[in-house]
Parts: C-alpha cells; structure tokens; sequence
C-alpha cells in the first residue's frame, strides 16, 4: 500500500511550524501518524512581539524548517498529497507570509492547498488522546475560549472578553522587563511561593466568561508599589487566572453534561494550570485529556492533522478543492464561523 501523506503549515503568530502526518494514520486517530513536527520560534530577551518583524523572521526561517521536515520524514516531495495552512485566526503579516510560502508550494507540486482554522486544530488533535467528545478549554496567547462541538458546529460557551490568558501574562512580564514569550518566566517564578503569600487579586468571571485586563491593571500597581514581591506576585497571578479558567471549564461540563475536558494552547502547557483542572476533573467524575507540549503550542503537526481529515472527507464524498486563487486569510475568523463538513 503506497503511503500518503499531508504537509502543514502554522504561522498564526510568534512559531513558524511544519508538520507531516501520514494519512491512513490521521483516521485512525494514531499519534504516530505525526511523523515530523518542527518549528522555528521567535523570540526576545526583553519586549514583545512586533508582526512585521516576526513576519520576516517566518520568511527568513521557512526553506531551512521544510528541508529540514522532509529530511527528517525521509520522504519525497512527490508522496505530499495536500498542503495545509493555517489561514486564521492570528496576526496578518504572519498569516500573510505562511499562506505565500503554502501557495508557492502547492503550485509547485500541484496539489491541494486546504485552509485550517487554526483553534479548530486545537481541538481536532485532541482525538489522539482518545477524548470521544470533550469540552475544549483553549488557553493560549490571543485566544482564551471554552469551545465544544454541538449541533454541527463548534460551539464558543465561554470567552475571554478583552485579552487572551497568554497575552495578559506575557504583557505583565514585559511590564517587570522579562523578554518573549513571558509565561515560562512567571511559572518558574511562581513555583517556590507558598500558599501564605498569595497576593489578593482582582478575580472576573460572568457565566462562562472572562476578564483580565482589571487584573493585569491591578497587578501593574502592586508591582509599582514595591510592596509586594514579584515572586508572589507571578504566584498569585497564576492561581487567580487559572482558578477563572477552570470555574468556566467546570460551568461549561455542567452546562453540556460532558464528562471529557481537554486541554489546548500553548498556556495549556502549564502544569499548574493541569493540576487544577485535574482536581477540578476529580472532583465531578470527569476525566482530563492532555497532550505532549509539543502539540499543545502552535504547532504544524496539528495544521497537517486537520489537514488529512478535511482532505479525506473531500475526497470521499467527491467534492471539488478550492481554487488556490481564491484561498485568503482571515485573521479575526471565530471558531463558530467554520462549517464542520468533515463531521
């Protein structure tokens, strides 16, 4: 049996990403089917993160991250079947730039190129764990969503209502002068406070949403105060968020009567934010699913994953590709505006 395989591309933000799964091993859910997953990030030693720059830096980095995929896969560009690329949501120079670097090689190969919301790609690599139908708790830079499928679509049940977790996090560490990305600083932090030292903080949840940018203000003013240390400060900045992250969580399994929680998004990668959701889990009967780090972050592994499955399900039920010319970028598009066909 000849293999076939599709290729992905993420360029949403600060990663540039490819991914190469094998198809026959996508559909059985297997996550051995991800068999090259590599990126080039871009990061800082203070300040944050610029899209132009981070665009040059996505087209400086893409020829030697794709050889270096195809060597590593040890295949031949030939058993590429299809291109796909994530075209939404995230910052336009990205998008831009990994959206040309796609469109070129479709051409070249002449093969499909398939758009991949990047959130929903969040979610649908979360089959490889074996979550039958989970909530989503999303938890990265720009995004911060409670997210589940129902009724045909992927449905939004709770939302950040001003910044993503991650970029709320890696405002206040650039605010203290810590570099990009900021998260890994804060927990590192965090991790030698005790309980004792939690720093009271401004806690918003309404329904199933959130809001941080009062509690980065109020942070910025203890931090400015000197009363506080930023040790404690980091600590008690990820105990109140993620307590807000998990009381969604845990409204939106009881909202939809779902038992599965998984995790997605780079913030995901914190292992305090999983022990909470974990006991969380525990303590209603349910159960946490989560991925390898290397899947949780932005990723083309899971932008190839998506990929295969939209690619199957075009094929199988013998519709048309689109048009490469007509393949755009759309960087505000909601997780709820995408048609789930391949469903």
């Amino acid at each position: 049996m000849v293999k076939k395989y599709v290729l992905g591309v993420e360029t949403t933000a600060h990663t540039f990403g490819i991914g190469i799964v094998e198809l026959s091993g996508v559909l059985n859910n297997s996550e051995s089917s991800i068999i090259v997953n590599i990126k080039e990030s871009f990061t800082t030693d203070s300040g944050g993160l610029i899209p132009i720059v981070v665009a040059k830096h996505h087209k400086a980095v893409s020829q030697k991250v794709y050889d270096n995929a195809l060597n590593d896969a040890k295949i031949s560009e030939g058993e590429i079947v299809a291109v796909a690329v994530s075209n939404a949501p995230g910052l336009s120079p990205c998008l831009l730039e990994g959206l040309r670097f796609s469109k070129s090689l479709a051409n070249r190969l002449k093969i499909p190129l398939i758009p991949v919301n990047h959130c929903i790609a969040h979610l649908e690599i979360g089959r490889i764990t074996g979550a039958k139908d989970p909530v989503l708790l999303y938890a990265s830079g720009a995004n911060t969503q409670v997210i589940t499928y129902a009724g045909g679509k992927f449905r939004v049940f709770g939302e950040t209502l001003d910044v993503g977790i991650g970029n709320f996090i890696d405002t206040f560490a650039r605010y203290v002068g810590i570099g990009f990305p900021g998260g890994p600083v804060i927990d590192k932090l965090a991790q030698g406070v005790v309980e004792e030292d939690f720093v009271e903080l401004p806690y918003s949840v309404k329904g199933m949403d959130m809001a941080f940018s009062g509690l980065l203000t109020n942070l910025k003013q203890k931090y400015d105060s000197k009363k506080f240390k930023l040790d404690n400060l980091a600590y008690s900045l990820q105990e109140t968020a993620f307590a807000m992250l998990v009381e969604a969580s845990e409204r939106a399994l009881a909202h939809t009567g779902k038992s599965e929680l998984l995790l997605g998004g780079g913030v995901s990668c914190n292992k305090r934010l999983q022990e909470m959701c974990r006991k969380m889990c525990d303590d209603r009967g349910a159960k946490l699913f989560l991925l390898p780090n290397s899947l949780l972050v932005d990723n083309g592994g899971m932008i190839a994953f998506l990929g295969a499955i939209i690619y199957d399900s075009i094929i199988n039920n013998k519709k048309k590709f689109l048009d490469i010319k007509n393949i755009d970028i759309s960087p505000r598009e909601r997780t709820d505006d995408v048609e789930v066909f391949w469903r």
